[in-house]
């Protein structure tokens, strides 16, 4: 226990698989994923796509598969991609197979819906040959008629149900690398069957909200959903699924692991919702410093409060800290210590530089601890 224990999350043991090189389940980090809306026919612009959502720092990405355009094109963007790709796959089993062949490092399938044991036993048999994890995707809208008969409506059972019938059938095929999720549009239904689904397997789990809405919405569902769940310990893996861009989905999904101290990548930002007492604009200030920072991948805090009511005390929390003062000179600190000032037309530079400067210092610091250790 620590010295906090409310902080503390006590994370689910689960077993872990590969997804390409990246871990999932087990000790390893809980990963973010985001998946491509380009034409995956379109190379060119499905590349370009996965390049912007590793910028953000997406670690594992899929794209759909709808047909053999798509399946034909998915080698080159195996081949551009840095990381693993998983491949989306509904109905039509040879697309697994052809995915499969073309690099995926993941299929993602539901087996109720590729079709007879037999094309399951294909689709396994080419998950095997190639290295391939397999991921189960289980979705309240699409749930199977006879669960649907049985239990009225989708609900936390019908969902866990459905997705142990489709662990079932992998395994009747000696296939563990697998992966599950149960998402729903419903936060409610999603949570309750994920948490179901935690406690009847140790398989990896994939947490989503499905069809969570645009940037604003979508962000308040899936953080409500994704976060409690985290904080529960369950979740290996997750995707924000919003009606953005993806890689608006990394950097939502980077925020919910950060805001729960689970793991941290570039800038956390601590401000004020600023009122008449704020010494600078605060919330064009935080906007701009957002945007020009999103390129430092190093974690480090950083605190901006328009007034001195409580930006001295967020400041000694963070690694550079800027509180409003009066006639257009605003004070800043540095790892938590009083330092110097800044005047308005300066700020923004001046705080850049700063992060930057601070970024480079904990990185080379981190090679250097890594040198001694070795």
């Amino acid at each position: 226990m620590s010295i906090r224990p409310w902080r503390d999350i006590h994370r689910r043991q689960s077993r872990q698989i590969m997804v390409g090189s990246v871990p999932v389940g087990g000790d390893a980090p809980v990963t973010v994923q985001t998946m491509t809306n380009t034409p995956t026919s379109d190379a060119g612009a499905t590349i370009s796509q996965i390049r912007r959502c590793e910028e953000a720092g997406a670690d594992i990405i899929r794209v759909s598969c709808p047909d053999v355009e798509s399946t034909a094109a998915l080698g080159k963007i195996v081949r551009a991609s840095r990381v693993p790709l998983v491949a989306d796959i509904h109905f039509h089993y040879k697309r697994a197979l052809e995915a499969a062949d073309a690099g995926a490092a993941c299929l993602r399938i539901n087996p109720g819906n590729i079709g007879s044991s037999e094309r399951v036993a294909e689709v396994v048999r080419a998950a095997k040959a190639n290295g391939c994890a397999i991921r189960i995707g289980v979705n309240a809208g699409s749930l199977e008629r006879d669960l649907l008969e049985k239990y009225g409506e989708p609900c936390p059972e019908a969902l866990v149900e459905s997705a142990l019938d489709h662990i079932k059938l992998l395994q009747d095929h000696d296939f563990h690398e697998y992966k599950v999720a149960v998402k729903a549009s419903d936060v409610f239904l999603a949570v309750a069957a994920y948490q179901g689904l935690a406690e009847a397997t140790d398989c990896p789990l994939h947490l989503g909200i499905t069809e969570a809405g645009g940037l604003i919405g979508g962000t308040v569902k899936s953080s409500i959903g994704i976060g409690s769940l985290l904080w529960f310990g369950i979740g290996d893996t997750i995707r924000v699924s919003l009606s953005a861009e993806p890689e608006e989905e990394v950097r939502v999904g980077f925020e919910i692991l950060k805001a729960l101290g689970i793991r941290n990548r570039g800038v956390r930002v601590v401000s004020c919702p600023s009122c008449a007492r704020q010494g600078f604009d605060v919330i064009r200030t935080v906007q701009t410093l957002e945007e020009r920072l999103q390129h430092i991948r190093t974690p480090m805090s950083l605190s901006v409060l328009g007034c001195v009511v409580n930006g001295p005390g967020e400041a000694r929390e963070t690694d550079i800290g800027l509180t409003g003062g009066g006639a257009g000179k605003h004070m800043v600190y540095l790892s938590g210590v009083t330092d110097h000032t800044v005047e308005d037309a300066d700020m923004i530079d001046h705080i850049v530089r700063l992060v930057e400067a601070k970024a480079a210092e904990l990185e080379a610091n981190e090679a250097a601890t890594k040198v001694a250790a070795e």
